[in-house]
This record gives structure tokens, C-alpha cells and sequence, in this order.
């Protein structure tokens, strides 16, 4: 009768050992599984999802206001789509960059250029140049672009790695309506930091003069501010967007439909 009962028991524990060994396995292959649908399968298609969602626009610390510009008030982004007019591209055959003024122009009359006003407001750990407080010469972001965390430093070989996008591309708003306003609002629309964001050199090299339907930021996470920011830029300065422009952009409200204008003090 003992030796049944010993063998009864090293079966029992034999049993308990294979139900434990079972379970460890199921809960690795689960781990597994969990891992692969949020991590390593998108996160290898998708490497962007930790990129910022938004971007500054206005730093009244040391940036002024800019005039010359409808308001853009606070609203649905959906709601402001709607309400820009729809049209073909005019032609650009005539665009010229001098028709919107002088580059990087002290628009807010700071005592500073807009390229550096926009490194400043953009970057942290911000530094200047020996003698200067507006010419920046390094510092640190989290890229809205492509969502990578980038080092500026200027120099001959490292400054076009960090370039300022006109979020609304000139050439861009040339062919939709800016050929109709006035050399002073095309100057200020080139300078207006609502439309200026410090981004990845070859991403904004790759963008070129594309609107949302040619162009998107690789960054998931920003494309519902940065199609608000193109609405908000087109609403305030009277500019229409294409069949195919409109439709791209509701493609990404769609996904985020609590979106609200991007608004800047003016």
C-alpha cells in the first residue's frame, strides 16, 4: 500500500511540474504574441509613434506679436476645413520667392531675424553665439517631423541639417490665392511663426512645395496638428486648397476629430 501511495504522489507532483511547465509556456507565448501586435510588428512598420503631437507657435518672452493677418479663433479644425474655399491650382509658372519679401525679415521688430526667433522658440537647451541673444548656435528638439530627438549645431556642414519649414509651402500658397494679396501680407505670411516650424532638413527637402495630399509628416503622432496648422495658416490668410488637398486633410481629422485650430497671438 506504500509503495502505491509514493508512486501516486511522484505521478501528483510529475502532473503539477507538466501543468506548471504548460503554463509558463502559454503565458510566454501570450507575452509573445502581446509584444508582436504592439511593438514588434508596428513598431518596426511604424518607428514614429513616440514622435511629439504638436508644436509651439508663440513665446511672448521674447517674440512679439505679428499683424497683418485675419484671427484665427479657436475651433474645430474639421469645421474651419469646410469653410475654405475649393479650387485648381493657378499656375506656377510665374512663382518668384522674392514676391514674399526678404528672407527670415524682422517682422515683429524684436532686434532678431525670423530663422533664429524660430530656433529659440522651437529648441531647448538653447545657445547663442558669443556676444549675440539672437543668434542661436545650438541646442535640442524633439523633431515633429520625423519624431527623432536631434542636435543642432551651427556651422558650415551642420546648419541645413535643422531647416525652417513654412508649414503652408510659399510655392504652395502662391498657386491658391496668394497672388492676390499684398506684397506687405506675403511677407508677413513668409515670416508669420504660425507658419514656421524648425524641422529635419531632408524631410523638408523631401516635402518640398507638397500640400497634405502629396506630402505627410512621417510622424503619425503630428499629422492631426499639422494639417490644424495648414487650415489655421490658409483660414487666416485667404487661401483656398484643392479637391484632393481638402480630402487628404479630412482623412486625417478623421482620426482625430476633437482637432482644434492653431491659433497665434497677434
Amino acid at each position: 500500500m506504500s509503495i502505491t501511495w509514493s508512486a501516486y504522489k511522484r505521478a501528483r507532483r510529475r502532473s503539477l511540474q507538466a501543468w506548471a511547465i504548460l503554463g509558463l509556456a502559454a503565458a510566454t507565448v501570450v507575452a509573445g504574441l502581446c509584444w508582436f501586435f504592439t511593438t514588434g510588428q508596428f513598431g518596426v512598420a511604424d518607428p514614429w509613434t513616440a514622435g511629439p503631437s504638436e508644436a509651439p507657435v508663440f513665446d511672448q518672452t521674447f517674440m512679439k506679436p505679428v499683424s497683418g493677418a485675419a484671427p484665427v479663433v479657436a475651433e474645430s479644425a474639421t469645421a474651419a476645413l469646410e469653410r475654405l474655399a475649393v479650387k485648381g491650382r493657378a499656375p506656377k509658372s510665374d512663382y518668384d520667392r522674392a514676391a514674399f519679401g526678404q528672407a527670415w525679415a524682422d517682422m515683429d521688430h524684436n532686434g532678431c531675424d525670423t530663422r533664429n526667433d524660430i530656433l529659440h522658440r522651437d529648441l531647448s537647451a538653447v545657445e547663442f553665439t558669443a556676444g549675440s541673444s539672437c543668434k542661436v548656435s545650438g541646442g535640442v528638439f524633439d523633431e515633429p517631423y520625423t519624431g527623432a530627438h536631434v542636435t543642432f549645431r551651427r556651422g558650415q556642414d551642420t546648419s541645413a541639417a535643422v531647416q525652417i519649414d513654412h508649414v503652408v509651402a510659399l510655392a504652395d500658397a502662391w498657386q491658391k490665392g496668394a497672388q492676390q494679396l499684398t506684397a506687405r501680407q506675403r511677407q508677413t505670411l513668409a515670416n508669420d511663426p504660425l507658419n514656421l516650424i524648425a524641422a529635419d532638413g531632408p524631410a523638408n527637402v523631401k516635402k518640398g512645395a507638397g500640400d497634405a495630399a502629396t506630402w505627410l509628416p512621417a510622424n503619425k503622432n503630428f499629422r492631426c496638428h499639422y494639417v490644424a496648422r495648414q487650415i489655421s495658416v490658409k483660414t487666416a490668410y485667404k487661401l483656398w486648397v484643392t479637391a484632393a488637398e481638402k480630402d487628404a486633410m479630412k482623412r486625417v481629422l478623421s482620426g482625430c476629430p476633437e482637432q482644434q485650430t492653431v491659433y497665434n497671438a497677434r
